[in-house]
């Protein structure tokens, strides 16, 4: 790694630090996710309803990539270019009369993966893209003992006929209770991707005469997408998101 390559890691290496360090506040109390006060404050103000499920797609991998900064592709050390996003997923059993219980989710594994800023997924083929052996912008954490995790990402690209999202996979520990899958995706409003989109270069697109499809017009928005909306707040560097996912287990 010669001087500019290593004086590009560390200021990335900063700003990955310095995004992980926003998601460890509660979005929803103003306090310290990870003390004892907040997480009780965290559980009251849940709304413990069970989150809709969605189309897994078709460009689920399963890479197995343990790691926090998806924005890297571990086949060339490459970095994509787009708006930091610093994404917290905390994920819950849903329980108890009308779904009064909220209970954390200890050890599951929790993959997210979406399309660079220009509309492209990696390791795939594609009518538009071949990207086979490509990496970037997926990964998997696993939940700690409050059901969180964290990730660093970009603000998604679009692509022809869908709005804006990020895939989620969610597969809990056998050991936890029987094991179960939860598949759906997260959304943004469309006038702060409206704004992305017309002041960061790393989205512009060639294609001009192609609309972008938004929230109303998706179809797979319409099968629940209003519940799941993400929550964007901004950091300096970009946005950060806290999304609630409440699983009925029974």
């Amino acid at each position: 790694m010669n001087a500019e390559d290593c004086q590009k890691w560390l200021m990335s290496r900063r700003k990955m630090l310095a995004l992980l360090s926003v998601t460890g506040i509660n979005m929803l109390s103003g306090s310290s996710f990870g003390n004892s006060a907040g997480r009780e404050t965290v559980q009251r103000a849940l709304s413990c309803v069970v989150t809709p499920q969605q189309t897994e797609g078709p460009y689920f991998v399963d890479e197995r990539l343990h790691r926090s900064d998806v924005r890297t592709d571990p086949s060339d050390g490459s970095i994509k270019e787009g708006l930091p996003l610093a994404l917290e997923i905390r994920v819950f059993a849903v329980g108890g009369d009308r779904g009064a219980d909220c209970k954390p989710i200890a050890g599951a594994v929790v993959d997210i993966w979406h399309c660079d800023a220009q509309g492209i997924y990696s390791d795939v083929m594609d009518d538009h893209f071949n990207t086979v052996g490509k990496k970037f912008l997926r990964g998997y954490q696993v939940t700690d003992k409050n059901g969180s995790v964290r990730f660093i990402t970009i603000y998604p690209g679009w692509y022809p006929g869908r709005t804006v999202h990020i895939h989620f996979k969610i597969r809990t520990d056998p050991k936890y209770m029987q094991a179960h899958e939860f598949t759906s995706q997260l959304y943004f409003n469309d006038s702060i991707t409206d704004s992305v989109y017309a002041q960061q270069q790393a989205y512009a697109r060639r294609e001009a005469y192609l609309t972008r499809a938004r929230n109303e017009d998706d179809s797979i928005f319409r099968q629940g997408g209003d519940q799941l909306m993400l929550k964007l707040v901004e950091t300096g560097e970009g946005y950060a998101a806290t999304f609630d996912v409440g699983l009925e287990l029974a």
